[in-house]
This record gives C-alpha cells, structure tokens and sequence, in this order.
C-alpha cells in the first residue's frame, strides 16, 4: 500500500487508498483500533460514505470513507495546521507500514 498526501487551503488529506472496497475501510479502521489504540468517538454512516472520529495524540481526525474516492485520512482541527498535517502523515505512515 502507498499512501498519498493532498493538501488543500493548508489542511493534508492523506489518500490511503483511491480504489478500494468498504472491507479495506474496515481493516485500516481494525489496525488503527489494534496497532495505535484509537477509539472511534463518532461514527456517521451513510449509504455511499462512512465517516468516523478518532483522537490520535490529542488531535482529532476522521478515517473517511467514500464508494467513488475511497479511504482517507482527514484532520478536523483548522487551528494548529503544522501539528494537526504531522499527525495525518504519522497515521498515514503507520498505516503504510500495516496494512496489506
């Protein structure tokens, strides 16, 4: 797996998969819960797109899910932009190196 970083308006979407089935979205959200302990806070679930919450060193993000994008990391924070883009490409580097 090789991830992708986009960024837009300062925020970095880390691209996980562009082309993948709602049961990779399950497994990255499995090895993110196993590997990095996160807990999903909110979970909103649509019929074409799946986003969920999660706290990852005290920053918040959605593991993102959508049928024609695919699965991706997002930030949520706006205010501290470096430290929230760091920790998008820190889960999206672990994820990388786990995910098969």
């Amino acid at each position: 797996m090789c991830y992708h970083l986009k960024t837009n308006n300062g925020d970095t979407e880390a691209v996980i998969d562009d082309n993948c089935g709602i049961s990779k979205f399950y497994s990255i959200a499995g090895t993110l819960t196993e590997g990095l302990k996160v807990q999903f806070l909110n979970q909103v679930d649509d019929s074409d797109t799946l986003d969920w919450d999660f706290k990852y060193k005290n920053i918040f993000l959605t593991l993102h899910y959508n049928i024609f994008n695919g699965v991706s990391i997002l930030p949520q924070n706006k205010i501290n932009r470096k430290k929230v883009n760091k920790a998008v490409e820190e889960v999206a580097d672990y994820l990388q190196r786990n995910v098969y």
